[in-house]
């Protein structure tokens, strides 16, 4: 599993001041275009994760909120959550002064040939497929002995042990919501949570450039997360996510304080199509920078991935099973286009 090296967008921007952008970035007007301004639009729904904490008969609304977000939505905002305010300042903090430190030093964490994790970009798989406009920090984080630290940027000099402290937190909230999820569902927690012992989790960290031809570029190309859950961190007040939504964009609207959740192809996959997961971009601004983080979470890497037999004994299996490796190992070696990757899992 690898991505091809690509020049750093950052560097190329800080170089040439990013009036020209080389053809590789520039996508055709149909690729960037359908975006709308969400006026007048639904908010993504907003979940209080306080109130699902609460005993069984106080949760109820909330629980019912959050099931209906997931069928009809695939994203939450996710408020009042227990990762400590201080921890996501550090974080992001780190964030920003890692991607301001000099070019050289970035470059002592770069990807390897045959490595996922470092400073980089992903899902390069040819000489001449299009470009995202952006850079990332990609890195596994937990469980925590699967932390490869030589990628693990020893500055700024709190960046280990911030990313440390916020992986944890934000895992166990992870677990928390599966477990309310398969209980949204009709199962077992255990169900779901004793396919997670172990569970991964990787981190990946995005700085987004801005671009004088930001109309014509793309952050992140269009795609669905492969993992469980996501959980997105929004960094900087630049906003750029936008979900596919009956066959437009739509702009998310981070709240203060809140995490971006939304469900992955593995839920997807496990639920038999119940839960979905959804197309997403992030798209540029023409004059300032954006910054955010994306916490993935997987299960194990011994489980299999398939529609979970609790879901299916009366219906068909809508999608293939696959061990969890090369599942992963598929994911990584295909170039982003929507929910293509998902689509090959399908039975039909």
């Amino acid at each position: 599993m690898e991505s091809l090296p690509v020049p750093s967008v950052q560097a190329m921007v800080a170089a040439t001041g990013g009036a020209d952008v080389p053809p590789r970035y520039l996508r055709p007007a149909e690729a960037v275009a359908g975006i709308v301004d969400g006026e007048g639009e639904a908010q993504i729904p907003i979940i209080d994760y306080r109130r699902l904490l609460l005993e069984l008969d106080r949760r109820g609304e909330e629980s019912a909120r959050l099931h209906r977000a997931c069928q009809e939505w695939g994203f939450f905002q996710l408020i009042n959550h227990s990762v400590p305010h201080d921890v996501v300042e550090a974080m992001k903090a780190n964030i920003q002064q890692f991607f301001q430190l000099p070019a050289e030093t970035k470059k002592r964490f770069a990807q390897e040939r045959g490595q996922l994790e470092g400073y980089g970009q992903l899902f390069v798989v040819s000489e001449d497929q299009k470009l995202d406009w952006a850079d990332m920090l990609y890195l596994y984080t937990q469980p925590p002995e699967s932390r490869n630290t030589k990628f693990w940027p020893d500055q700024p000099v709190n960046f280990r042990s911030t990313l440390d402290r916020y992986s944890g937190a934000v895992k166990e909230i992870a677990d928390s919501l599966l477990a309310m999820l398969a209980e949204n569902l009709g199962l077992k927690q255990e169900v779901i949570a004793d396919r997670c012992v172990g569970g991964v989790q990787s981190v990946r960290m995005n700085y987004y450039p801005p671009c004088a031809q930001a109309d014509k570029v793309v952050g992140f190309s269009p795609h669905s997360d492969a993992d469980l859950l996501t959980l997105v961190l929004q960094v900087n007040h630049v906003q750029g996510l936008q979900i596919k939504r009956n066959g437009s964009w739509f702009p998310v609207r981070p709240v203060e304080g809140a995490l971006i959740v939304n469900i992955g192809d593995i839920f997807e996959i496990f639920t038999n199509g119940r839960y979905r997961s959804i197309e997403h971009r992030a798209v540029v601004d023409p004059k300032e920078e954006r910054l955010s983080a994306a916490a993935f979470h997987s299960p194990n890497i011994h489980s299999t991935i398939g529609p979970l037999k609790e879901l299916t004994a009366d219906e068909d299996e809508a999608y293939k099973t696959v061990d969890h490796e090369n599942f992963m190992r598929l994911f990584f070696a295909t170039k982003l286009e929507g929910k293509s990757f998902l689509d090959r899992m399908k039975l039909k």
